[in-house]
């Protein structure tokens, strides 16, 4: 039999639950970096760059095409490290929440994780 008040109970622990993650990305970082890492970037869960590092060897004028090419390289890859991250934290913080339906993604009912 169906329990309304409790499949509720789990939609209202599930937002609780999205909005904690939520709150918790600014503390997840991840870092990218390119040119054997001469270039690196740091960003955090919300998607912000956090700091750029780039190595004194590369501060000339001649390479300035190079330069921003390589910030441009780390920078996608911090943020494809952080969005893996991403969906780690809450794959583990939802886990056995609310049961796994194939085919249908609950985390974009929750704010699009």
């Amino acid at each position: 039999m169906f329990d309304m008040m409790g499949m509720m109970g789990k939609v209202k622990d599930m937002q609780a639950r999205m909005k904690e993650i939520k709150d918790n990305l600014v503390h997840l970082t991840a870092e990218g970096e390119s040119g054997a890492g001469l270039v690196k970037a740091l960003v955090n869960g919300n998607k912000q760059v956090l700091r750029i590092h780039i190595d004194p060897s590369l501060l000339k004028e001649s390479d300035q095409i190079i330069l921003q090419d390589l910030i441009v390289a780390a920078v996608n890859k911090a943020m494809q490290h952080v969005e893996e991250k991403t969906q780690l934290e809450f794959k583990q913080k939802t886990d056995g929440l609310i049961p796994n339906i194939p085919g249908m993604d609950l985390g974009s009912m929750f704010g699009g994780m």
